[in-house]
């Protein structure tokens, strides 16, 4: 006796019904997780703005930690240091690395460009606005961090010439600068001044201090314009902030900038041991780099 029983239009409807159920299912399901993506979006839009103003409390501090302690960008603005250093009126400003480092166990050597902030009876080689606002002076430091915004007024960038307890003097009879009356090797010298307008009495660099000089003799105001003040025309140690070590900008003119031993019978073993000093960050993050990537190494495996 066979079981099997026509389809009628009931059947149909049933099936019907079922199809269009099971859509509206799906299309519930969609929509409840389009909903709920949305609401992590949100979510995380909210959460985003909540921790912007902790971001940049964050980056404003490793910056002020980075500048304060390892490299600071710098802006050249004047043309006292051409042409080692670009910052004539016209033409593109050098910027330029100053790393902290090296001076953290040895003071500045003979040669070396530094950047320091000069005696209060030094008269600012370029006039600088400083900002009236607060967000307008947290711009500015942030500008003169990396080295798109004009330094202060009182910070300037010269080659030190002689060190504490040195006696310089120009000239001897070739025209050259002397310091403890042997001649410098100066080959960075850009337009020199004429050798009875150059000419200075001995001066002995009292300890903790520095006679800094531009390559840009005739563009120059340095230590020769200031032998009447209180300090010989010297500058104290301590208000040099870095060394000048590398040009970054424009890429045209990327370059490491060296030390020349300018006194060589009074530096040797300068030299190695300024670069010992350069590179001892780079070796101990290295060191601290190592085992930081054998542990991920090992959580990953």
């Amino acid at each position: 006796m066979s079981t099997d029983r026509p389809t009628g239009p009931a059947d149909d409807d049933t099936a019907g019904h079922r199809a269009e159920g099971g859509d509206d299912e799906v299309r519930v399901s969609r929509f409840s997780r389009r909903a709920r993506r949305r609401d992590r979006d949100e979510q995380k839009k909210g959460s985003l703005l909540k921790e912007l103003p902790i971001l940049l409390v964050v980056a404003f501090v490793l910056a002020l930690l980075v500048k304060t302690f390892l490299v600071q960008a710098f802006f050249i603005p004047s043309g006292s240091m051409e042409t080692t250093l670009h910052g004539c009126t016209g033409c593109t400003g050098d910027r330029v690395l100053v790393t902290k480092p090296p001076y953290w166990f040895s003071d500045p050597q003979p040669g070396d460009v530094v950047v320091f902030q000069g005696p209060d009876t030094w008269t600012p080689e370029v006039e600088v606005s400083e900002p009236t606002n607060w967000f307008s002076s947290a711009a500015l430091f942030l500008g003169r961090a990396i080295g798109v915004a004009p330094p202060s007024e009182d910070d300037y960038v010269k080659r030190v010439i002689a060190t504490g307890g040195q006696t310089v003097m120009c000239c001897d009879d070739q025209g050259r600068i002397t310091v403890d009356g042997q001649p410098l090797d100066e080959p960075y010298i850009y337009e020199n001044t004429p050798l009875e307008s150059r000419s200075f009495a001995p001066v002995t660099v009292p300890e903790g201090r520095l006679w800094v000089m531009g390559d840009h003799r005739s563009a120059s105001a340095d230590s020769r314009s200031h032998v009447s003040d209180q300090y010989s025309g010297t500058i104290a140690v301590d208000d040099v902030i870095g060394k000048a070590s590398v040009i970054v900008w424009p890429f045209s003119r990327f370059t490491f900038l060296d030390s020349p031993d300018i006194q060589p019978q009074q530096a040797q073993g300068a030299g190695l041991q300024g670069d010992v000093v350069a590179v001892a960050p780079l070796l101990l993050g290295l060191g601290g780099a190592v085992p930081v990537t054998a542990w991920r190494r090992r959580r990953r495996g």
